[in-house]
Order: structure tokens, then sequence, then C-alpha cells
């Protein structure tokens, strides 16, 4: 995590005490919010504390410059748009892509007997960038087309910073989070058993689950695939399919969470998204609010499927593209990005031209989740490898080294199977739990989520590795 976790849990105690004490006595709470999400972020590197104020004033001067040319001619307000999405996405192009196209450029230079290379340079890239970035562009996008009026600056700052999402989402926009600003929550309102059911299930994901199946087997399988056997790296590659799932859904849990105790709501992110019938559908149950994202800020604006079947396909290839790059600025990523565009290209053709019917009995719809599965595996492969030779070196040892495999033990095909099996698992169970929690009394609560946290502590690993998604 950002800091110790005993570290965390002392801010946050502190930041939910005092919201709610605040609140009584009419003092600013957002400006305490701001505060709190400010020290939350400075907690990792007080200097990109600015970049995130920075980032605030630009979004929100975007936004009005945006308002103050409504009714100008239309080539004027288009201009005004792109300037400010380009000032919005300075830092993160900045920041995530230089050193990768510096690289590739004087690498192609090179090709043709160029000149100098660009300079290359230590560049560390800020916590949660991509995140906040996206918010602030939908933001001023939102504006342009009229959905949604400017917000005061108070609220803007607060809606970027809010440190539950602050370094690694979801993607919350404007017209989901800024209304929730404008009333004071009611504490007695405030839904403490299913924030606690959320933060429990993200902190048992994330630090028993995913930590234990990272480094039982994916790390070092992925770190030297030509050293084990190729059923151990086809266990590791499912492996970091649950690995990725329980972190990065953990995470969004911990968060949604931590923002219901402070009376907020934000959008699901996650949806089971291992049982997906198809690419498509996978993509409407995994990181659900950037999917939202691309299909409405990306590949809609493009033109979607109103210009023909060829352009169509472009525009799913494109969105695809892009959302691999957002993911990290490597190669790996692009081929990420590319498996998952030619199999939604692939797919929307079968479904346009009759060639692809829905499953009409379970065998059908068994075999349409094991295909889609083991297709988005082969996608985190390069998602996952360091380098393009790394991912294909997986792939080769898939069928070439067979042999003992001593890394497969019984508790990694359990960590394994539960945390693909509990995807499948009916929500009635979890909600009667969670029902039986919420009449428990206060002290008893207590007790159950003590216990509840020894036993993560006790399961997961010493330290806690920092979330995946961090790094985006």
């Amino acid at each position: 995590m950002l800091f110790p976790t005993i570290d965390f849990a002392i801010f946050f105690v502190v930041v939910f005490l005092v919201h709610w004490l605040l609140n009584p006595f009419r003092l600013p709470w957002k400006l305490f919010m701001i505060g709190a999400s400010y020290v939350f972020y400075a907690w990792w590197d007080p200097s990109f504390v600015w970049l995130l104020v920075g980032f605030s004033v630009i979004t929100q001067v975007g936004a009005l410059a945006v308002v103050g040319n409504r009714n100008k001619a239309k080539r004027q307000r288009m201009w005004v748009l792109a300037v400010a999405l380009i000032a919005a996405f300075a830092p993160l192009l900045w920041f995530k892509y230089y050193v990768f196209t510096a690289l590739n450029v004087s690498t192609v230079a090179g090709w043709f007997g160029g000149g100098e290379p660009l300079p290359l340079m230590q560049i560390v890239l800020p916590i949660g960038i991509s995140f906040y970035t996206f918010m602030g562009v939908s933001y001023v996008i939102d504006i342009h087309r009229g959905k949604i009026e400017p917000a005061g600056w108070v609220d803007v700052f607060l809606y970027l910073s809010f440190f539950p999402h602050l370094v690694a989402g979801p993607i919350v926009r404007s017209n989901e989070l800024i209304p929730q600003f404008a009333k004071r929550k009611d504490p007695r309102r405030i839904d403490v058993s299913m924030a606690s059911y959320l933060i429990m299930a993200g902190l048992f994901k994330k630090v028993v689950l995913s930590s234990f199946v990272a480094t039982s087997i994916v790390d070092p399988v992925f770190a030297d695939p030509g050293s084990h056997t190729s059923p151990e790296i086809l266990v590791a590659i499912y492996g970091y399919a649950v690995q990725i799932y329980a972190d990065f859904s953990g995470y969004t849990d911990i968060a949604i969470g931590l923002a219901l105790l402070l009376g907020f709501k934000f959008p699901q992110n996650f949806d089971r998204p291992y049982t997906a019938v198809s690419l498509q559908d996978f993509w409407r149950r995994w990181h659900m609010t950037l999917s939202r994202w691309l299909r409405d800020y990306l590949y809609i604006p493009l033109g979607g499927n109103r210009l023909g079947e060829t352009r169509t396909y472009v525009n799913i290839m494109l969105t695809m593209l892009l959302g691999g790059l957002w993911h990290g600025a490597a190669w790996t990523f692009v081929v990420w990005g590319a498996i998952h565009g030619t199999g939604q290209v692939v797919g929307h053709y079968r479904r346009t031209h009759g060639l692809e019917k829905p499953a009409e009995n379970t065998q059908q719809r068994v075999i349409k989740q094991i295909v889609t599965f083991n297709i988005v595996c082969l996608g985190w492969v390069f998602f996952r490898s360091d380098s393009i030779g790394t991912a294909f070196d997986m792939l080769a040892g898939l069928v070439t080294r067979f042999g003992a495999a001593p890394l497969i033990t019984l508790p990694v095909l359990g960590a394994i199977a539960l945390g693909i099996g509990m995807q499948y698992l009916p929500q009635g169970p979890s909600e009667r739990i969670r029902v039986v929690f919420s009449r428990m009394t206060p002290v008893v609560q207590g007790v159950v989520l003590a216990l509840g946290l020894l036993v993560i502590s006790t399961l997961g690993p010493q330290g806690v590795a920092p979330f995946i998604y961090f790094q985006f």
C-alpha cells in the first residue's frame, strides 16, 4: 500500500471521526476532506501533490473556458475544447509516455541512420495519474456536451482528490460524485455492515489471495519461464488471472467500502468477469468504469458503429489499442489491447452475420465461458510479461517443457480454484451473511471484524506489495 497498513488504518479512523465530528458544527468539511486527501497522496511523494493541485486548476479552467464559448461558432468551440483536453492530457503524456516515445523514435531513427537520439531521463510515474486524468477529461467533455454544468472550485478539487478512489479508481464521473457533495451526510444512515463487508472482502482478496498466488507461483515463473515446466507455466498463467482480479477488485471493494463509511457511493467496477461468455461480455464485467469511459469518450466519438461495418471494426481496434496503452507504456500492453480488439472484432462480425447464437443450454454456455476465459488468459500473458520475448517464452513453454512441477501444490491449486470459483457462487448466501452481520450489536460486530483482521493478518504475507494498478 502507500504506507504501512497500521498507518493507513489510523489515518482513516482519524478522517472518519473528524469528518463526522465536523458535521454538526457546519464547519468546512469539504476543505477538510481535500486536505486529508492531499495528506494521503503526499505520504507517497509530497512533490506530486502540486501536480494534482495543478491538474485540478487546469481542469476547472478548461471547463469554464468551454462554458464561456458555448455561444461561439462551432470551430471556435472545438478549438477551445481541444486546448482544454491537450492541457489535461499533457501531464499524463509526459510522465507516462515520454520515455516510451523517446526510445521508439530513437530506434526507428537509428534504422534510417538518423541523428542524435532523443534524450532519456528518469521519470517517476505519479500514482493514480491515469485515473484522475480520465476523471478530469470526462468532466470537461460532459460540460462541452451540455450534460452537466461546471461545479464550484472546491467541489472540483474534492472530486479529483477524494482519497478512496485517488490511486487506483474506480473512475468515478462527476455526475456520479459531485452531486453527493451538495448535502451533508447523516451518520445515522451509513450502511456500516455493507461497508465493513466490502472492506473485509477486499482485504482478503488482496492481502491473502492475490499475494499468496503471486509469491507462490506467478512471480517466480514469469521472472524466468525457461526454468519452469509446462504445467507450472500453465498454472502460473491461470494464477495471474486470479492475482490481478483479486488485487484490483480487492482494492475496488476497499475503496467503495471506505467511501461508503464516509457517506459516499461509488459505482460498481466488477461483476464476476470470469463468468463472461464473450470478450464483449467480459468488458461489461471487468473494470466497468473504464469500459464505459472508453465507450463514451473514445469509441462513440470515433464514430462507433454508425459509419459502416469496416469503420466499426477500425473503431473497436483503435479503442482497445489505446485502452492497452492506457494501462502501460510498453508494447506488451499494445499486444494485450490488440488481442482483445481482435477478439471483439471477430465477435462483432459473427453476431452481425448470424454466425454466433446465444447459448441455448448450460453446456453451450460453459463452452463459451471456457473459451472466453482462455482468450483473456492469453492476453494476461502479455499484460504481465516484462517484454514481448518473455511472453513468447511463456507461450512456447506451454508445449515444450514437460516434467516435474514442484511449484504446483494443493494450496496453490486451491487458491486458484477459489479465485475463479467464487465468481460462480450465487449472491444469496453472501447477502444473508451481511444481513446477519448487520443485525449484530456494535460490540459483536467489532469482535467479528477483529477476528477477521486477525485471520487476514495471519494468512497474509509479511508486508503487502503495492496494488498492481497503482502503476497505471
